[in-house]
Order: structure tokens, then sequence, then C-alpha cells
């Protein structure tokens, strides 16, 4: 093989907890022999057959079992295995599909851990054979130096799969030039349901033995029998994905596929795994363009923006890709995006349409965009376009658009945009039209639409807004008809992008009529005439609201459960026609919306991504679906809902500690995700639940009062730093006993820094700060306590500090919420909150060094209950360096800064501070330094997240994750010698100082060193 996507990854690692081996229940004879036989995952329990019942759609079906085949070899054997023991088999990728293609009563195969190869590239020929596991993105960064990309460039591009989109026939922004899956698809070599493997392609290349002759003929005969009939009943749009692509032998086919001859290929795309399995698949390639403008149009009324994209799409543009008001103002609510969108408005505009200029010459880009402006002034828009002709904004906006699904799943409260008929494809030209009957469908059963994607060509993404637990599944039947009624009406495809799957399966026959539905019978039994590829697609669907494969039936109920953490802000009922939030709804036992937050999940899988921001380390390093974001949500809800055994323990279950074991709490979800999972804080209180039902170890106990005994240990800091050095057999025996990992040293107390320090006044009463210093950086490394104290009475500020004489000093409690002792960290919390209120209350800051604990004043705080008070502290607390930029900002901080003998600054951002989105100060005040070039090191978590790195079962974990992209970068600069490594984070320090050899500063250490 040429290459794999995941070469500059850290390798898949094993980490299945043995208490999760060792609760399978008695295998089956089909179970039995898969894990005999294969090299791969075999996962039969409960929580892993969970975990893949569901998908992004709105069902869940619980598979027989599921397998992660190693290589292509283990891929056959398992397809062999299924064969013998008459099981059915379903391929899946990413499992984001979002209408039920992945999940179903069958052997599930999952080919995103190993089968992710680029096996052939031929740069001349412009086409790349990969296996189906490969991600989008990583295929287009591996091909992007080669000048080449594969154009079908969908939303979820970050985590979807090669073999997932040939299965949907997926389409992506850009269609309208590059086309669909199916026009970029060359061969297929695929596995038969009987075991045979062929290549599907062009015909002229096929293998002619037998059993291929009897397919082509047998498809070939079908598709002349009825080529009149699809002639009269296949839309003539460029969307449309249902069924079968039957029609490639007719070259009057109003969608052309191959210009040359029929390719074979063709038939198996779209098909959703109901006739083979591809094993790989050869793709076209297309030059990458060299120049791209956007233009960004702001419209009065969602009418006019789809009124005028035909008139738009005259320019000739790549995209025109749809933005409406609920999508903006979701974006607006997330920290991330808020800055990119806002860039992007006029004034309060009903829509925006992205529109793509893209080739070869700059100037002719520019000069699109320019007759773009001309063309809105003229329909009446002056000043409506926002022009964005370079690249780093146009990024950041595409990336708010891609995210367009999980915005708008990130409404709080049991009614979600649901997907059903958000494929609806319609010529442009009753594109308005359409739109604005559908709206008045929505109003007349008592609900509103979610509407963005593909104005370009007539494909909406629309998502009415239903509650699925009760009127949901009769109001979504209802508006399906008349929906299907008015894309008959328009000549349009009911199906134009996403497949059929559960939810649009059934439409196939109203849509294609029944001689092409019984053709479409007719193929599958050539190809599989046991119906075990994919059952239940395509041919005999289920109904759409079959009940009974909903994730959340009118049946479903949470399991009674007392959360020690405040989560009524996900408690709430959500008016779907005015979009208003109010109290609690009915649905439910708890008495709180820990089961909301949790089902916040769309399963969309944004957190599988690896390339960019800090969600999920725990899956870049294991590339396991119980080690991501969604996978913990999933057992989570579960859990929450009695679904993993009706004597299962719920949140204090076995199942529940397992999937939580490599959650770093790194809150990378709370920032990356859309729709705002925050595992961190549910694993509060999934750790609380497991403390109280089974208590502490003693190693979790001395992580957990570490801030209560660290002043006893500071008075003997020799003993610590000698400890290790002069008895290496009692260290080694200690650490095996506690079950930390012999390759770490033991935490070096010092003298502490609040023992000496003290507060200081200036004259300006002005300039009054509180410096919050936490339990790491008064006994640990008191260095940078002094750093800040000392930079900031450089700065003239008066320096309060958080303790007072005879007092133990005040906490964060982040160790007792490690420990799930909630309660503990309340405490600790209280006394926080009374000590600096006063302070707070004359407008005084509060700032931290330690990211961690500061951030937890601005976070966990307000989950316990405190109101106001917690509120007033999370709005005045700072970190170090935020604190520096706002006061600068206001021009109270003109303290000047000298050369340092280094030139160069690499940072390495906390977790936390990039949740946050307090990385930008750090290399914000890191500037203010004459002659220093930063860089911060694009990074997941450090791996070391508190007492995670010291525990010796999570050692090889927490390595991994720092080996993926952080030491290698600390290395190259230590063996360089000009880049002072800069990291805010203790862990980060220490994990740098273990796996690099290099030592790490604060930032106001660097400052100090600095300070003219």
């Amino acid at each position: 093989m040429l290459n794999s996507t995941t070469d500059r990854l850290v390798k898949p690692i094993h980490l299945m907890p043995a208490s999760a081996r060792a609760r399978l229940a008695a295998p089956t004879p089909l179970q039995a022999r898969l894990q005999r036989e294969l090299k791969g995952d075999v996962l039969f329990d409960r929580a892993s057959r969970g975990r893949y019942a569901t998908d992004a759609s709105i069902y869940q079906i619980m598979p027989l079992g599921v397998v992660v085949p190693k290589d292509q070899d283990d891929l056959r054997l398992a397809l062999d295995i299924a064969r013998d023991s008459h099981a059915s088999v379903l391929a899946r990728g990413a499992g984001t599909s979002q209408c039920g293609q992945t999940i179903g009563e069958a052997l599930v195969i999952d080919t995103t851990k190993w089968l992710n190869n680029i096996v052939h590239f031929d740069k001349e020929a412009r086409t790349v054979t990969v296996e189906p596991g490969v991600v989008l993105d990583h295929l287009n960064a591996w091909l992007k130096p080669h000048g080449l990309w594969f154009p079908v460039d969908v939303s979820t591009s970050a985590q979807c799969t090669i073999g997932g989109m040939a299965g949907n026939n997926s389409c992506g922004s850009r269609s309208m030039e590059y086309g669909i899956m199916v026009h970029n698809v060359d061969a297929i070599d695929a596995i038969l349901a009987d075991g045979h493997e062929a290549r599907f392609g062009r015909l002229s290349t096929m293998r002619s033995d037998a059993r291929v002759r009897d397919l082509i003929e047998g498809v070939r005969g079908i598709a002349m029998r009825e080529r009149d009939e699809m002639r009269e009943h296949i839309p003539k749009v460029l969307r449309r994905v249902a069924g079968y692509n039957l029609d490639l032998f007719d070259c009057q086919s109003p969608l052309p596929f191959s210009a040359d001859e029929p390719n074979m290929a063709n038939l198996l795309v779209g098909s959703e795994g109901t006739l083979a399995f591809s094993r790989q698949l050869t793709l076209k390639l297309a030059p990458l363009p060299a120049h791209k403008t956007l233009g960004v149009v702001n419209f009065p009324s969602f009418f006019d923006a789809m009124d005028m994209t035909q008139h738009i799409v005259k320019l000739g543009p790549v995209a025109v890709e749809l933005v409406d008001r609920t999508m903006i103002d979701l974006a607006m609510s997330n920290p991330a995006f808020r800055p990119v969108i806002e860039k992007a408005l006029v004034g309060e505009p009903e829509a925006v349409l992205l529109v793509e200029f893209a080739g070869e010459q700059r100037d002719a880009q520019v000069s699109k965009l320019a007759e773009l402006v001309e063309l809105m002034s003229d329909l009446g828009l002056p000043g409506s376009v926002v022009q964005m002709p370079d690249a780093g904004p146009q990024k950041a906006l595409w990336e708010v658009r891609k995210a367009g699904l999980n915005i708008m799943m990130s409404m709080k409260g049991d009614g979600k945009p649901v997907s059903f008929i958000e494929d609806c494809a319609v010529p442009l030209e009753h594109l308005a039209h359409y739109t604005s009957r559908l709206t008045e469908v929505f109003r007349k059963h008592g609900t509103e639409g979610t509407w963005y994607a593909h104005a370009s060509v007539g494909t909406l993404h629309v998502r009415p807004i239903l509650d699925m637990r009760r009127d949901g599944a009769t109001k979504m039947r209802a508006i399906a008809e008349e929906a299907a009624a008015m894309v008959r009406e328009c000549k349009g495809a009911y199906s134009g992008e996403h497949g059929d799957g559960l939810c649009r399966g059934e439409w196939v026959a109203w849509q294609y009529g029944p001689r092409i539905n019984e053709a479409f019978r007719d193929i599958k039994r050539l190809f599989d005439p046991e119906n075990r590829m994919s059952p239940d697609r395509i041919v005999a669907p289920p109904k759409m609201d079959d009940a009974t494969n909903f994730r959340f039936p009118p049946s479903y109920r949470e399991r009674a459960f007392e959360p020690q953490l405040d989560w009524s802000a996900w408690n709430v009922t959500r008016d779907p026609l005015t979009g208003e939030e109010g109290p609690k709804g009915s649905g439910g036992d708890l008495s709180n919306g820990l089961a909301k937050a949790v089902e916040m999940c769309n399963n969309n899988g944004h957190c599988r991504k690896f390339d960019a921001g800090t969600m999920c380390p725990s899956y870049r390093i294991t590339k396991d679906e119980q080690h991501v974001t969604r996978g913990r949500a999933n057992t989570l809800r579960l859990a929450l809902s009695g679904q993993l055994g009706e004597d299962g323990d719920g949140l204090a279950s076995q199942d529940v500690k397992d999937v939580l074991d490599l959650c770093v709490s790194c809150k990378g979800c709370k920032r990356d995700c859309p729709t705002g999972v925050d595992m961190a804080r549910m694993k509060i209180e999934a750790r609380a639940a497991w403390t109280a039902r089974h208590g502490l170890r003693l190693r979790e106990r001395l992580v957990a009062f570490l801030p209560r005994y660290a002043p006893y240990a500071s008075r003997m800091p020799s003993l610590s730093a000698s400890f290790e050095a002069n008895m290496p057999r009692a260290a080694h025996w200690l650490k095996t006993k506690l079950g930390l990992a012999p390759q770490r040293a033991f935490p070096r107390f010092k003298k502490p820094f609040l023992d000496d320090a003290h507060s200081k006044r200036v004259a300006s009463a002005e300039k009054e700060v509180l410096l919050f210093v936490d339990t790491f950086n008064n006994y640990m490394e008191p260095e940078n306590a002094r750093a800040a104290q000392r930079v900031l009475e450089a700065a003239g500020y008066a320096v309060h500090l958080n303790t007072k004489a005879g007092e133990r000093p005040l906490c964060c409690g982040r160790t007792f919420l490690s420990a799930g002792l909630v309660d503990e960290a309340k405490a600790e919390a209280r006394r926080a909150l009374d000590a600096l209120l006063p302070f707070v209350e004359r407008g005084v800051s509060i700032v931290g060094l330690e990211p961690s604990c500061l951030l937890s004043l601005r976070d966990e705080f307000l989950g316990y209950g405190y109101g106001d008070a917690a509120r007033k502290l999370s709005e005045a607390s700072f970190l170090f360096e935020e604190f520096l930029v706002r006061e600068r900002t206001a021009g109270r901080f003109n303290l000047q800064f000298k050369s340092l003998d280094k030139q160069k600054a690499l940072l390495h951002g906390h977790c936390h501070q990039k949740a946050f989105d307090a990385v930008r100060p750090v290399e914000a005040v890191l500037s203010w330094i004459p002659g220093l070039d930063v860089k911060t090191i694009e990074s997941s978590c450090c791996g070391m997240a508190g007492s995670f790195g010291y525990e010796a079962e999570h050692y090889e974990a927490s390595q991994a994750m720092a080996e993926m992209s952080l030491l290698p970068a600390v290395r190259k600069a230590r063996d360089a010698r000009d880049a002072v490594i800069v990291a805010d984070g203790t862990s980060c320090r220490h994990q740098i100082a273990d796996g690099a050899q290099t030592d790490a500063l604060h930032v106001a250490r660097v400052l100090e060193r600095a300070i003219a």
C-alpha cells in the first residue's frame, strides 16, 4: 500500500478495559467464531452495540454485534463467517448518515479504524484508489501537495468516509461544478453476498467470469426493459439519489454517467450497501482551484434569497449556499462561530447566500465578485454583499456553514429539527414558491422549519421542529405527504442528497412508480438473493414513522436520578413558531436537565475529527467509538434511560465508568461540539455516582485531598526532591502500590509562595487586582506566582492575595471533582465565594495563573446552585493574560518590555484555555515583547490532564496524546535551541518536561524576564 492517511497521527492503540472483557455475556456461535478467528475488534456487549445502534438520524436499532476488521483479510473473513451463520451484514463508516443507513439488526462492520489506507495514486490519470474507511479531509490533505483534490465536498468532510459517501451517493456544496458522488467514482472493488469478488467499472475493464457476466447482462436487461418508464418518471434534476442508478445504460438519462460507456460502479454508488460490500474505491480527482473569492449576499427576506438565486447562478459560481436567520442566531450564540459570522452580516438579514467563484486566475474571480455586487444592486439590494477575496476569512465562514446541521441541532428542549424532507430538490425557478408553500405547511401543523444548504441546485436542507416523544411522528407523516405532493408538482426529486435509508425508503416506490420499484427488487435479487446485505433498505423498507425504530419513541423514559450539579438550563421547552424558550417540559422522570444535556448529541460525529481543535484526544489515539464524545454521550443516554439492563446501576455502572475511562475532561467538546455537549461536566456527575456507590481508592484520595495536605508536604521540600534519588527501589514500590506510572516522578513540593508574599498597595486605588494563587503554583511552582506579582506591580497594580494569615489558602476544588467528591468541591467554592465577593463587589478583578483552576470559577462554580454570587465571580475572573489584554485595551496597562535572548516562542495552549478561547490572549501578550516571533502548536490535549498521566493504566494513552503533535514540535524547537517553550498549564509543563526533557515556562515568567 502507498500510504495511510493516518501516518501523521498516532496509530490506534488497544485499551479495552479488562472489566469490559469480563462482562461479555456467553458468546453466540457467530460471536465466538468471530472472536476466535479475527485479528480486529469484535464487540457484542450491550454497551458497544448500543453505541452502534444510532447514527445522525432519528432512529435507533440494536445490531447483532460489531466487527472492526484489522485488514482486508479480516474483512473477507468476517463476511464469510456472517454468511455461514446466515447473519445480515451492514457496512458502516463514520455513522453520519441522517436517514438511518448505518444502523440495523445486522452485524455492523466498521471500516474506520484500520481500513483507511491509500492503495494507489496516479497523478497523470488523476485517480486514487482508497479503502472505504478513508476520511474525506484526510484524503484531500494527502492530495493537496499534488495539486489535486476529491471535489465531492460534503459538510461532514472532517469525519465522513469515502465508503459511506459512495453508499449514500453524497453531493456536497460544489456539485453544480463537479457533480455528485456517482460522477466521481471510477471503479469499486467489491465483495458480493456470496463471497465473490469483482471490480465494478467501465464494461471494457471488467473481468468476464460467469458471475460478473450474469450481473452485467441481468442489469442491462432490466434497464432496457424499463427504459421508457425511467425516462418518464426519473426527475430531470442533478440532485436525485433515490433507489438504484439503473439508468446508467441509458445514454439519454437526465443524469449522464459515463461519456463513453456504461460503468457498473455507478450502480453500487447510492445502493446503501444493499448490493455488495465496497472494499476499495477508485476515485476521479480534480485540480485544486488556484484562487477563490466569496461574496456573502445579505437579504431582507428569506423569499428574496430564494427568488434571486436563479439570477445569481447565471454568473457561473461553483457554489451558492444558504444560511437562514435561525442558523445565524444559533451561530451567534456559539463562542467559536460568533466572531466569524458577525463579519459576514450587513445589519440583521433574514438570510444570507454564500456565493463562491473559483478558477485559475485571481483577477477573473475578483471580477466575478464585482459582477455579483453589481447584480445585487440591479436587483434592488445595493450594499448587500460582503466581499471576501482572501482565503482566511473564506475558510472560517465555510466552517460555520459546514457546521450547519450541528448548529441547527443545538436547540435545547425535546423539540428538535427533524430530518425527513430535507433532501427535496426542485428546479430553481420553483424554489421560492416551494419554500413559501412549505413554510405554510409547517405553520399549519404548529411548527417552523430551519433552512440551509444548497440553493444553487435547489436542494435546501429544511427541518421542521418536532417532538418525536409526543406527536412528532404524526406531524412528520402529514408534512411528508404534503411536501411530496409539492415536489412532484414542481417536477423535482424527493430524495436529493442524503439517500433513502429508513426515513425516505418507503418513498422510492411513490416517486418512481411500481414498475421501476419492481425493477429495483430484481436488481437486489441479482446481487443478494438471500437479502443479507443491509436488508430493509431501498427494497421493502419499513415505514418512516415506525415508532419501534425511533431513538426517542413515545415510550422513552429516563430513570429517576438526583444530580449533583444544576442542569436546569437544559430542561426547557421551546416554542417551535417563536423560538422562545420556556420552563421545564413534562418529558421524562428527571427533575433536572442532565438527560436533556446528554441528548444534545445528535450523533453527527463532529467529535471524530483529527486535524483541528481539541476534541476528542482519546478518539484520536484509539479510533474507537467508545472513546469519542458521541460514544460517551450515547452510553450515558442508554444508562439514564435504563437501556443497559434493568438491573444496571445507571451512571454508577461499570459500562459508564469504562466509556469515561480515557476522557481527560479537556472540555474540547464544550467548545468544538456545535451542539455544546459538555462531557467534562457530565463526567463529574458520573464520577460522583460511581464514588457514592463504590467509594475511593487510596490513590484517588491522595489526588483529591492534595490541597489539604500540601501545606504539610511543603514544609519538607527537600524530602520530596531527594526521595526518588536516594531511595529508588522504595519509590518504585510505592508507585506500584498506589497504581502510579513508574516512569513519572513524584510531585516536588517547594516553600509556598503565599507564606512569604504580601499584598502591596500603590497610590492609585483604581488599579487593584486579586491574584488567585492555586495549589500548584503556590506549593510546587511558586516562581510563577512571584513572576505574575512582579509584572503586575511593575505596571502599578496593588496586588491582593487569596489568603489571610493563619488561614488555608482558597482552592477551586477541582481535585475533589476529579474524584467525584462534589460536596467537598462545593464547600471549597462556598469558601472562595465568601472571601472573594467583597473584592468583586468593589470592582476588583480576580486573576489566576492555572487555567483549570481559574476557569473553574468561571464554569464549574456556576453549576453548584449558588446563583447570582457565582455569576458575579465568574464575570470578574480572568486568566493572567486575559486580564493584561483587557487592561492594555483600556489604557491601564502600559508596561514596556525588552527583547529576549530567544527570538521565537513556541506556545502550547492548555485545553481549558482553548475551550474558553483564551489562547489568543497569550499570543497577544507575547507579541508585546519586541522581536519575539510567536507560533502556537496545533495540538489537542497534552495527555497529562492532572492525575491522568500519572496513573499506570493510563500512561500509554497519556504519551500517545502527547506524541500526536505536542512533543514532536517541542523536540524540534529544543534541538534548534532558538525558542522559548510557553505553557500555562501545570500538567502541560510536566508532560513537556517528561516527554521532551525541556522546561516550559508560564507566560508570567516570560514577561518577567522581558520587563524593561
